[in-house]
């Protein structure tokens, strides 16, 4: 991956599941804005919050009883710079119901 692109982890899960996002300080200048869902009808975000100390966190609820995709991206931006926040972290998430009989 060339620098400056966005980091990028897949998760596959089951309906239901709340997955915590924990975001570490970053190393450069910017620090974390927002975490963003590209399908809230399969995956919501809540509960973000951006600490002094350079962390943030964030919990993603999937739906329950649905299966789909959806990206979860996190943004972040340097405080004293214009412009929009860039993605710098996406989450790609699967939600796989369980397969029934009969």
């Amino acid at each position: 991956m060339s620098p400056g692109h966005a980091v990028v982890q897949r998760l596959c899960v089951r309906p239901g599941t709340v997955v915590s996002l924990v975001l570490e300080p970053r190393v450069d200048d910017k620090r974390w804005r927002a975490v963003r869902s590209s399908a809230p009808v399969f995956a919501v975000v809540s509960g973000w919050k951006a600490n002094t100390d350079g962390t943030a966190r964030a919990s993603v609820r999937c739906a329950g009883t649905r299966g789909g995709t959806a990206k979860i991206t996190a943004t972040a931006k340097a405080p004293d710079v214009a412009g929009a926040p860039r993605v710098v972290f996406t989450l790609d998430l699967s939600v796989v119901p369980y397969t029934t009989q009969g």
